[in-house]
């Protein structure tokens, strides 16, 4: 059973003496506390007046007064500049240096600032360092690098726990996954100081991060708290004149903390934390949790770069989601048609299909049960609770008593159902209980008790490891198993019906995992882009605007120039990459030479620079994709032969068709123990030469597409020398 929803949490907490009232914190609105961390300060302007300040604005502004015109504080550039930034269409906050005028003349600071409440709130945090910005980049894009490297969530969890450690120097770093959307979440991976305690295999209950908690952790990629002993700055006034209620600061990176939540962190002995959302399908996914003992006020670049790290971690996890499902599928396919070559469909060969106790197929009003643990009023019971899902349609469940109303223990505790068409007929495997035992961090039948000071959260901590079974469940439904229903649901259609597409559909559905990729795309696109090009053009207006700045900081001013327009070529190749994974693929017979014709517009500049001679397939020779998708193979194949071309002429690339597609070249070549590097994500074999080197991300992108179109692309030495790029285009295939 699923001890952790909302009602069994209070039920749970009722059985506790002197108890605690968690309803206490699932209630308590954390968006608008009405006070921010000190270390900043907080205005809130309407009609080019300050109307709500923190209580500490006029020490850190330097302001006795930071009430009436805000051109006491900023000037009117400034004020556009901000007011544009909160405008521009990110859906979060913009940051951008300044350096305040008249009162609080000469400070400088770092404004964080959104709209909240018909405000333009303006957040000044101290400002950042000379060149952090720069610092910070190169760490962050060798992470990123290391990342693509994991095979697995775990290995891509380990490997950013300890990159986001070495950029923070946190105690300790967490990556936390959550069972549901409302329930518990295990650690699954941990960088932590000697001395600290290991948390990495502990769960933890659902109330640690309440509901209201986990929507803002859904909004906001990252969360920092400098000080857990930090008081508060509170904002003045308390509520707003015209709503009644104090302002909204649920896109603050200053709001202050729940005292519930702080008494949790001191109760766990750490004095700064910094949360990083991880999210699939715009849900909360899990969380990278940092832990700090001593104060740590992290600035607005490295904020950004966990936030981006953030982003790229979600892309990578959700790739590997999608990489697992197109295993799965290939592997299920001879299986299944093995299976359905001996027609009629024998309940024994579905069993074989996946691990399970016992099968049911009810086809055409009969009804016949293969296996153990499943007697007919049983089987009857579960067919009648089933939900009415749609022929093709996968429906799972591991805990059947909590998903399915009316089921009891008594029966299966797992099933997974495919509808197989007609009206009533469904295929559904049953597994019975598993009992699995969890190691808790806190008593997880008391998830909140009385602490050690009186009416506070439990400490949570490996020194009191709590040992209890999970009842009421079976194993989970793999990924294989479910894309293993898939296939045969449409293989089973495509033999029977007439309305194969319709399950095609569904399929697709199923199969293409990282449609979640919409919401990091946004993310990416905007939350990150604005900020990078905030930076970018305040270094440019400084740079026309000022006079006699010495040759130091005009170099470094270029310099911040030139790196924000690097990490903005990085987000535009990242979302490409991303897309391709949600992007339908509509494959017909493409004519190469004409393909090529095309990719030549983009790319014929570049080799043309380097005097490189194209060879052009013959007019007859085609391949079998998706046609827009496959000029972009193209034009990445083509831009590498240029930039890699060799010193001595002649320089020569060609494009055809022997055994598969190719395009081949007789430039510099690749190291044959490097060439599965070449497509990873921003990885380069060589240094890049020139400004238009690009990202790095073209191989990678390449084999994304190829994938995508269910083939395969590798690279080999050209005869003679050079880099000859090989790729399949099935011509039979399912739509990915």
């Amino acid at each position: 059973m699923n001890q952790w929803l909302p009602d069994r949490v209070v039920a749970a907490e009722r059985e506790v003496d002197d108890t605690f009232d968690v309803s206490a914190c699932v209630r308590e609105p954390i968006h608008k506390l009405g006070g921010v961390q000190s270390y900043g300060a907080l205005v809130g302007v309407r009609d080019g007046k300050v109307v709500v300040a923190s209580e500490n604005a006029g020490t850190v502004l330097g302001a006795p007064e930071p009430r009436g015109a805000v051109t006491r504080l900023l000037t009117d550039w400034q004020m556009a500049t901000l007011a544009a930034l909160a405008d521009a269409d990110t859906g979060q906050t913009a940051t951008m240096p300044v350096e305040l005028g008249g009162v609080g003349g000469g400070r400088r600071f770092d404004v964080t600032v959104h709209r909240a409440d018909g405000l333009l709130v303006l957040e000044f945090e101290p400002a950042s360092p000379a060149g952090e910005f720069a610092s910070a980049y190169a760490p962050v894009r060798q992470a990123l690098v290391r990342l693509q490297r994991a095979g697995t969530v775990a290995e891509a969890c380990q490997k950013a726990v300890r990159e986001i450690r070495a950029i923070t120097g946190y105690d300790r770093v967490v990556a936390y996954r959550f069972e549901s959307a409302d329930g518990p979440g295990e650690v699954i991976a941990e960088e932590v100081s000697a001395g600290w305690e290991p948390w990495l295999g502990l769960w933890f209950p659902a109330t640690d991060i309440p509901p209201q908690a986990r929507r803002l952790y859904e909004h906001n990629w990252i969360r920092v708290i400098a000080d857990v002993e930090d008081e508060t700055a509170r904002l003045v006034p308390e509520v707003l004149p015209d709503t009644g209620e104090p302002l909204d600061l649920s896109m603050s990176v200053l709001r202050t903390v729940s005292d519930f939540h702080l008494e949790y962190l001191r109760n766990i002995e750490v004095t700064s934390s910094m949360s990083v959302s991880l999210l699939s399908g715009g849900r909360l996914w899990g969380l990278i949790a940092c832990h700090g003992r001593v104060r740590k006020e992290l600035s607005p670049p490295v904020r950004s770069a966990c936030e981006f790290f953030g982003v790229a971690l979600s892309l990578q996890l959700a790739s590997l989601r999608e990489h697992d499902v197109t295993s799965a599928r290939e592997r299920s396919r001879q299986v299944i048609a093995e299976l359905l070559a001996g027609e009629p469909l024998r309940p024994a060969g579905l069993k074989d299909l996946m691990d399970c106790d016992a099968v049911l197929v009810r086809s055409g009003g009969d009804l016949t049960v293969y296996g153990d643990g499943l007697g007919p009023q049983a089987a009857a019971a579960l067919l009648a609770a089933l939900p009415d899902t749609t022929a093709g349609e996968i429906w799972s469940s591991e805990c059947l008593a909590d998903d399915l109303p009316g089921m009891t223990g008594n029966g299966p505790a797992g099933a997974l159902a495919l509808r197989s068409g007609a009206e009533g007929d469904v295929v559904v495997w049953v597994r019975g209980e598993r009992t699995v035992a969890r190691r808790w961090a806190t008593d997880p039948s008391r998830p909140i008790t009385v602490g050690p000071h009186g009416r506070r959260l439990t400490p949570r901590g490996s020194t009191a490891v709590f040992l209890a079974s999970v009842r009421g469940h079976s194993m989970p439904w793999s990924t294989t198993d479910l894309v293993m229903a898939a296939e045969l649901g449409r293989a089973m259609m495509a033999s029977v019906l007439a309305n194969a597409r319709r399950l095609s559909a569904l399929n697709t559905e199923l199969s293409r995992s990282n449609v979640d990729l919409d919401s990091f795309a946004h993310a990416a696109a905007h939350d990150l882009k604005e900020p990078l090009r905030g930076i970018a053009n305040t270094a440019t207006f400084i740079v026309e605007d000022a006079e006699g700045m010495d040759e130091v900081t005009t170099r470094r001013l270029e310099s911040i120039q030139r790196l924000a327009e690097r990490m903005d070529e990085l987000l535009n190749a990242l979302l490409y990459y991303s897309r391709l994974g949600r992007t339908e693929v509509q494959s017909e017979t493409v004519g190469l030479r004409d393909a090529a014709l095309r990719a030549l517009e983009v790319a014929g500049p570049r080799l043309r620079e380097v005097d490189v001679e194209v060879i052009l397939p013959d007019p007859a020779v085609t391949v079998h994709a998706d046609p827009m998708m496959f000029d972009q193979v193209l034009i990445n194949l083509l831009v590498n032969a240029a930039k890699y071309a060799q010193q001595e002429p002649p320089r020569r690339v060609e494009i055809g068709v022997d055994d598969g597609f190719f395009v081949r070249d007789n430039g510099i070549g690749m190291p044959a123990h490097l060439r599965e590097q070449a497509f990873q994500l921003f990885r380069r074999l060589h240094p890049p030469t020139g400004p238009q080197d690009g990202s790095g991300a073209g191989l990678a992108i390449v084999r994304r597409i190829v994938e995508r179109h269910g083939g395969q692309v590798w690279a080999e030495d050209s005869p003679g020398g050079g880099t000859t790029v090989r790729a399949t285009f099935p011509e039979r295939r399912d739509p990915q």
